[in-house]
C-alpha cells in the first residue's frame, strides 16, 4: 500500500481565519496537497490572498467575508461555498486571538501592586471579546460548516487550539481559558460524531510570533524580545519561536485518511515547550 496525502486531492475545506499568519501558512499547506477551500476572514473582501492562492497552487481557493459569531454570515457564506466549490469535506477553525483589554499587566501579584494592573482590573468585555472570538466562533463554525459531513457520512473537522489550554499562561487568562474549552469541546465534539464517520481533532500551536501575540513578547521599538519572550524561548527545548509552516506537517496527517482511527487528540506542535519541567 502506498502511504501519501493524495486522498486529500479534490476535497473541499472551509478555513475560518485563513488569512492570518499561522492561518495562511495552513491554507498554502492545504493547496499543496491538492485541497480547494473557502477562507472565511472578515478582512477576505479586500485581500488578494485567495486569488494568489489559486493562481501558484492551481486549486480553488474562494475568499469570503464574514465574522465567525454572525450566524446569519456564515449561513451565507455556507451557500456561496455550495455555489462555488460544491460539498465540505473539512472544516478548519482557526478564527482566533487575544487582546490587550483581556490582558494583566503584571504575570503574579504581589502585596503593594495596583488592582487595576491585575486579573481585578480586566475589562469584562474585553474578556468576553476574546472568549467569545476563540471559543463561540469554533463553536457555531461547527454547527454549520459540518452539515454537509453527516448527510456524507464522513468528513473532519481540526481546531487550532493552543498550548495555553494546556498549561495556562501568565497574563492571558480569557485566551487560555477559551482554548481550554476547545480542547474539551474537540474532544466532546469527536465522540458525538464518531458513529457519523466525522473525525474531530486540534493542533495546540507552541510559540509563535503573531499579530495577536507581538505586543507580550517583543519591544515594538526595537524589535528585540521582551523578558517574557526570552523566558518563553528559555523554557522551550528547541530555543526557538515555532514557523507557521511547523504546523503543516500535523495538520495533514490528521485531515488525511492516514489517521482513520485519530479522534478527539489534541497534538502540540511547540518545540518541546509540553515536555520541559524547567530544570
Amino acid at each position: 500500500m502506498k502511504y501519501s496525502f493524495d486522498d486529500l486531492k479534490g476535497r473541499n475545506c472551509v478555513i475560518t481565519g485563513g488569512f492570518g499568519v499561522i492561518g495562511y501558512a495552513l491554507c498554502e499547506g492545504l493547496a499543496s496537497a491538492g485541497v480547494n477551500m473557502a477562507v472565511i476572514s472578515r478582512s477576505a473582501g479586500k485581500s488578494p490572498k485567495a486569488e494568489e492562492i489559486s493562481k501558484e497552487y492551481g486549486v480553488k481557493c474562494i475568499g469570503i467575508s464574514a465574522s465567525t459569531l454572525d450566524k446569519d454570515a456564515l449561513l451565507a457564506a455556507r451557500d456561496e461555498v455550495h455555489e462555488k466549490l460544491g460539498k465540505i469535506d473539512i472544516l478548519i477553525n482557526c478564527a482566533g486571538g487575544n487582546s490587550p483589554k483581556a490582558t494583566c499587566k503584571v504575570e503574579q501579584m504581589s502585596a503593594g501592586d495596583d488592582l487595576a494592573d491585575s486579573f481585578y482590573g480586566l475589562d469584562i468585555n474585553g474578556f468576553k471579546d476574546v472568549f467569545d472570538l476563540n471559543f463561540q466562533g469554533t463553536l457555531l463554525a461547527t454547527m454549520i460548516f459540518t452539515k454537509d459531513m453527516i448527510d456524507a457520512g464522513k468528513g473532519n473537522v481540526l481546531n487550532i487550539s493552543s498550548m495555553n489550554s494546556i498549561r495556562p499562561l501568565t497574563k492571558i487568562p480569557a485566551y487560555s481559558a477559551a482554548k481550554g474549552a476547545i480542547n474539551n469541546f474537540t474532544q466532546w465534539y469527536a465522540v458525538h460524531v464518531a458513529q457519523m464517520g466525522i473525525r474531530c481533532n486540534a493542533i495546540a500551536p507552541g510559540f509563535f510570533l503573531t499579530d495577536q501575540n507581538r505586543f507580550l513578547l517583543t519591544d515594538e521599538a526595537t524589535g528585540e524580545l521582551k523578558p517574557r519572550g526570552k523566558k518563553i524561548i528559555a523554557n522551550t527545548p528547541t530555543h526557538k519561536f515555532g514557523e507557521p509552516e511547523d504546523l503543516i506537517g500535523a495538520m495533514l496527517w490528521l485531515l488525511s485518511d492516514i489517521s482513520s482511527f485519530v479522534t478527539g487528540i489534541i497534538v502540540p506542535v511547540d518545540g518541546g515547550y509540553s515536555a520541559f519541567g524547567g530544570v
